[in-house]
C-alpha cells in the first residue's frame, strides 16, 4: 500500500495551480494526479453508488399491505354484487382480484410518497451502498500526492496553502501515476493540521 495524501478544490484550475505548487517544490508528475468526485449518488456507472431510492425501500410493505386491504374490500364488493344483484361468483372473485391489484398500486404509491431517510446517526461508513448512506465526501476535483512518509507534512501543507479542502492521509494502491482503488463513498481521513487553509 502506498501513503496519499489529497486535498479537494472546487475547480480544476485551482487544483491545476496546487499541483503546480507541488512540481516547483519538487515532486514529481508521475506521483501527482486530479480526478473529479461527483455529487453523492453519482459516483460510478449509471445508477449511481446507491442502490436504491429512499422512498422506494417501503414500497413493497406498502404494496402488501395494499393486496391485504384491496382484495378483501373487493370481496365485499364481489359478496355485494351476488346478493344484490344475483351476480356469478366469478364476479365477486374478479372483483377481490381487482381490489388487491388496485390496493396494491395504491398501498406502494403511498409508502413511496412517505418514504423517509433515515436518520445520519443509523447510517455508517458500512453501509455506503444503502440508499440511505450519508456520503461523507464532497464532490469536487481531487489533487493526490504519492508521498514517501517523510515528505507527507509538506504535501499536506502545499494541498492546504493552495487552498484545497479536507486535506486526508489515506493509503491505497498507486499505480500508473494516479490512485487506482480510490472510493469516492469512503469517508476522508483528515490530516487534522492541515485539514482547513490557514485564514
Amino acid at each position: 500500500m502506498s501513503l496519499i495524501i489529497a486535498g479537494r478544490f472546487q475547480t480544476f484550475p485551482k487544483a491545476e495551480a496546487a499541483a503546480q505548487r507541488l512540481f516547483a517544490r519538487g515532486f514529481l508528475e508521475e506521483d501527482v494526479t486530479l480526478f473529479y468526485v461527483a455529487p453523492s449518488g453519482q459516483h460510478g456507472l449509471i445508477g449511481g453508488d446507491h442502490q436504491a431510492d429512499a422512498s422506494a425501500q417501503e414500497v413493497s410493505k406498502g404494496a402488501g399491505k395494499g393486496v391485504t386491504i384491496g382484495a378483501v374490500l373487493g370481496a365485499i364488493v364481489g359478496a355485494a354484487l351476488f346478493v344484490l344483484f344475483k351476480a356469478p361468483w366469478l364476479a365477486a372473485v374478479l372483483a377481490a382480484g381487482a381490489g388487491a391489484y388496485v390496493g396494491s398500486l395504491i398501498g406502494a404509491m403511498a409508502h413511496a410518497r412517505s418514504g423517509e431517510r433515515a436518520a445520519a446517526s443509523s447510517t455508517s461508513t458500512g453501509n455506503h451502498d444503502s440508499a440511505n448512506a450519508v456520503d461523507p465526501r464532497h464532490s469536487g476535483v481531487v489533487v493526490a500526492v504519492h508521498v514517501a512518509p517523510e515528505l507527507q507534512a509538506e504535501a499536506a501543507a502545499i494541498l492546504r496553502d493552495a487552498g484545497g479542502k479536507e486535506v486526508e492521509r489515506a493509503s491505497g494502491q498507486w499505480r500508473n501515476g494516479r490512485w487506482a482503488d480510490f472510493d469516492p463513498v469512503k469517508p476522508p481521513q483528515p490530516v487534522r493540521e492541515f485539514a482547513e487553509p490557514r485564514a
